[in-house]
């Protein structure tokens, strides 16, 4: 069922430096429940990861749930944790590479005539994934401030 090596909600209480008990009594839920959790035998309901998102200080947290739980196409990007100046090289780069490849031009010649051929789609696809790169960066870089702001 998990998507991830590690389970995203103990990671976040360990970064925390909460124990199990600390965490199930600050989010108002049993340590069972947080067993639970940290297993993946349930997963938590909305209320009790934005509680959790909270009391760990883990802004992410909100997006990894999201993504583990979601029964969309996924829309939310698989984010790395990482510090401020690590998710802005990151951002820039990608934005340098969009642009070097010039992805903006060739989106927008594929999109002049309102349909995308069989021979523009694999280049669409690839633009697409290189768009996704660029939500993943930014979204990173959110998740670096709000961790700058809220040390």
């Amino acid at each position: 069922m998990p998507k991830y090596s590690t389970n995203i909600y103990q990671s976040a209480r360990i970064a925390a430096g909460l124990t199990q008990e600390k965490a199930a009594e600050a989010i108002g839920v049993s340590v069972t429940a947080i067993k639970d959790y940290e297993s993946y035998n349930r997963l938590p309901p909305n209320d009790v990861v934005e509680r959790m998102c909270i009391v760990y200080d883990a802004l992410h947290l909100a997006y990894q749930h999201t993504r583990l739980t979601s029964n969309q196409i996924q829309v939310v990007p698989d984010i790395d944790v990482v510090d401020l100046q690590t998710a802005t090289i990151r951002l820039v780069n990608r934005v340098l590479e969009f642009a070097d490849k010039n992805r903006d031009r060739q989106l927008l010649q594929i999109a002049e005539d309102g349909v995308i051929s069989e021979e523009e789609r694999p280049l669409f696809d690839q633009i697409l994934r290189d768009l996704e790169a660029l939500i993943k960066a930014g979204t990173e870089v959110k998740i670096a401030t709000e961790k700058e702001e809220h040390p």
